[in-house]
């Protein structure tokens, strides 16, 4: 398995340490193995008379970490305070809605930043457009703080594909910073992982423009050794906005995690 995006040129199973890497944390992708302290899936259930899908899952079960995941080699630290992180890269729309849990309580966790970052519908991260380090680039990344009831949504695109890699978008949580200019600082990481998606929909939206255009072989979530070490607990519940799926989805999925934790 590899984290290295897809760009015209043959790409290698393992991408190359970034040269150059100032303000960012760039960590080899580690095969699959986890990182520090397991995070984990709950158990969770809706109430049928819920109408408003903004309204986060109730907890009525006992709750456990979701398991951690490699970062990966494309993390920038550029903590940058946003919900719509689009900067109009084409793609079928995603809403995504993550809930935020302490996995020993159940109690959602307000005020937690929730980092995400993933790849365009060609495969291709900000930041490392040609191969190389190009900071200057920041579409498809962003924070934004959960609300009172443990929820952040974010607005962004179904991600793409590259090298030996399933469908994927990568998450971090940092606990006990602060927002001034509209970039969080201070506070922990307590919780690194990845987010995947099911393979009907990966598989209708594969059929669409601009997706149908990347040339990389697409892994299954079952051949992805990294989804293999847990990933499961995190595939994301995807409801389609109408009967046309290019008009966009929303995912969602509940994170638990110790806040206390530094991985």
């Amino acid at each position: 398995m590899t984290d290295t995006p897809h760009h015209k040129t043959a790409e290698p199973q393992r991408a190359p340490e970034p040269a150059g890497a100032t303000r960012r944390s760039v960590i080899a992708t580690l095969g699959g193995a986890t990182l520090g302290v397991a995070a984990l899936g709950l158990a969770a259930t809706q109430p049928a008379a819920a109408a408003d899908p903004r309204t986060p899952a109730r907890l009525t079960a006992a709750c456990v970490l979701t398991p951690e995941q490699t970062e990966g080699p494309y993390y920038l630290d550029l903590e940058t305070v946003r919900k719509d992180i689009t900067e109009g890269r084409a793609g079928v729309p995603l809403t995504l809605r993550v809930t935020v849990v302490n996995s020993t309580t159940c109690a959602p966790l307000p005020n937690t930043a929730v980092d995400i970052w993933h790849c365009d519908a060609l495969g291709i991260y900000s930041g490392y457009v040609a191969g190389g380090s190009t900071p200057d680039t920041t579409f498809l990344r962003g924070v934004q703080l959960t609300d009172a009831t443990g929820v952040a949504e974010f607005t962004t695109v179904y991600p793409g594909w590259y090298v030996g890699r399933a469908l994927h978008i990568h998450v971090k949580t940092h606990v006990g910073g602060t927002v001034s200019g509209g970039t969080y600082h201070g506070g922990h990481v307590s919780h690194t992982g990845q987010l995947y998606f099911p393979e009907t929909y990966n598989t209708r939206v594969a059929a669409l423009s601009p997706y149908r255009n990347n040339t990389a072989t697409r892994t299954l979530n079952a051949r992805d050794g990294i989804y293999r070490n847990g990933g499961s607990s995190t595939l994301l519940t995807l409801t389609q906005a109408g009967s046309d799926l290019g008009k966009g989805v929303t995912g969602t999925v509940v994170l638990g995690i110790d806040p206390a934790a530094t991985p």
